[in-house]
């Protein structure tokens, strides 16, 4: 229970921290506190390499989707209103949520409806959150909530299916020390039950 809390909170300092940041617009310094959050974050788990996968897929569908979203003309970011490509800052946000998925977040793993359900209300919970902070604006801002609500209830449930995906996979497990290895010996005739 305390890793998850650890984990939780962790993510929320990062979050705010990010939020901040790119309010103030200093988005370096926002990467940055993203960046310090997922490094102990990496620190701390067993399988670095495939928790570093999840974060690296996660930079890749948040960096899709939230372009997507600029795009569109549903979601500005002051300071990056002529760029063709969402900012940096809220790409490495979705490595900061992704450093909940197989922690803190779970709970969200339980089936497919609670992750859309979690995706449907969440995500536009946090840019409602950016916005009153500064870091994101809307024109219409329903559609643009509603928008966000429908994408994320399908982003969620994708991102944990890659999650469980990158974690199952026995390939990327660390293979042990030849030095440390133990070799099976040899059995015995009477220890097979020969005679």
């Amino acid at each position: 229970m305390g890793h998850v809390i650890k984990n939780l909170a962790f993510f929320k300092i990062g979050w705010v921290a990010c939020v901040m940041f790119a309010a103030a617009g200093k988005p370096g310094l926002a990467t940055l506190s993203v960046a310090a959050v997922a490094l102990v974050h990496l620190m701390g788990v067993k399988v670095p390499l495939k928790e570093g996968l999840l974060l690296l897929a996660a930079a890749l569908m948040g960096l899709g989707w939230e372009s997507f979203m600029v795009w569109t003309g549903l979601v500005r970011y002051p300071g990056h209103e002529s760029a063709a490509l969402a900012p940096y800052w809220i790409v490495a946000m979705w490595v900061l949520f992704a450093t909940t998925i197989n922690h803190g977040l779970r709970w969200a793993k339980r089936n497919w409806w609670v992750a859309a359900l979690a995706g449907l209300l969440g995500g536009p919970m946090a840019f409602f959150g950016g916005m009153n902070l500064g870091a994101v604006e809307f024109d219409h801002t329903g559609v643009a909530l509603v928008m966000i609500g429908l994408g994320w209830a399908m982003l969620l449930p994708a991102l944990i299916l890659v999650a469980d995906s990158i974690i199952d996979s026995p390939w990327l497990e660390p293979r042990p020390n030849r030095a440390t290895r133990v070799e099976p010996r040899k059995l015995s005739h009477l220890e097979l039950g020969y005679e």
